[in-house]
């Protein structure tokens, strides 16, 4: 009895201390009300950041968020731009999902857009975009015929072809273009993570193609499954859910120390969640229409700490600026 008394205080001491960390961390609206639902946000450092939603919206800021600069791309107004990759105040790249599937570039910070890539064949359904450095990034697409679609640029996107070592799919395996990370290049190495009828992790091995691990996200429909990954410096986690019951909580979140063995928290998050982003040390933020959540313990235990729906949360690989963004134009600052 006496044990289990110690135990129980040591748990309850701990959800204090877990509480009182979190209380001053906080989500700040900075605008909304624009007619597009934003799911791309790459966050250059700082200052910089773009955003891309449906109905052709690009928005850009360069004082950290604070005014946002917003045009419809000429020609591309019915364009639903899932993803966005920035490289500065000048350089972006955007996807478009749908028919037909775009990648669009400007060098001359979104007064003009050069049409990269155009695919009108219906099959192809693109969901997100990473890049391993300015020149050499990689476009990951639903499967086609049991193989992801991987395109792959080595000239800064100028460029776009097919990557012949892609990924074998399963049987109704897919992945989700809802914040652009559910691919990630993690240390020169292409992982994916996957939802529909499964749920799993595909990881690139060097000179020894893909290795398929199942993971514990809950699965089995198109709408569930795993959104988007993230790595701390001891720490994979992956997020999701099921977007159509946002409130379920469980089988959303798994972590992992090695990408073999996978854990479920002690306390999952909020509900679905399609972002997951690697804020510092053990700390990790993820966000979903079901509300944002944190974790300052590498993914064992989460703290829902704003119940607005958003898409997508990102952090700045160069500074501590971490933004959100989701529909009716939201944009949001989240501060450490």
């Amino acid at each position: 009895m006496k044990i289990r008394l110690f135990i129980i205080s040591i748990q309850l001491l701990f959800l204090l201390l877990f509480a009182g960390s979190v209380v001053a961390q906080h989500i700040t609206i900075l605008q909304q009300g624009k007619p597009t639902n934003i799911r791309g946000l790459s966050v250059v450092n700082d200052k910089v950041a773009w955003i891309s939603g449906n109905n052709g919206y690009i928005a850009k800021t360069n004082n950290g968020g604070k005014t946002w600069l917003w045009q419809q791309v000429k020609d591309f107004e019915k364009a639903d731009f899932r993803d966005i990759e920035a490289f500065s105040d000048k350089e972006a790249i955007i996807m478009s999902s749908g028919t037909p599937a775009l990648i669009l570039k400007t060098i001359d910070g979104g007064v003009n857009w050069q049409l990269k890539y155009r695919n009108t064949d219906t099959s192809v359904f693109l969901d997100a975009i990473d890049f391993d450095n300015p020149s050499h990034g990689f476009i990951l697409g639903d499967p086609i015929k049991n193989r992801f679609l991987l395109l792959e640029t080595k000239n800064g996107g100028n460029t776009w072809n097919n990557y012949n070592n892609s990924p074998i799919a399963s049987a109704n395996e897919a992945a989700f273009a809802a914040s652009g990370t559910c691919l990630r290049i993690i240390n020169h190495n292409n992982i994916i993570v996957t939802g529909g009828a499964v749920s799993n992790i595909l990881v690139q091995v060097p000179n020894k193609g893909w290795h398929k691990t199942a993971i514990p996200i809950t699965h089995g429909k198109n709408s569930q499954g795993a959104f988007s990954i993230a790595k701390g410096k001891n720490q994979l986690v992956i997020i999701g859910g099921d977007y159509q019951h946002d409130k379920r909580t469980d089988s959303t979140v798994c972590y992992s120390n090695n990408g073999m063995k996978w854990e479920l928290p002690h306390i999952p998050p909020s509900g679905y969640q399609s972002c997951v982003e690697h804020i510092n040390a053990d700390t990790y933020l993820s966000t979903g229409t079901s509300g944002t959540n944190i974790s300052i313990d590498g993914g064992n235990n989460w703290k829902q700490i704003d119940t607005l729906n958003f898409n997508v949360c990102r952090k700045t690989k160069h500074g501590n600026l971490v933004l959100l963004a989701g529909s009716n134009g939201k944009i949001a600052f989240f501060k450490l």
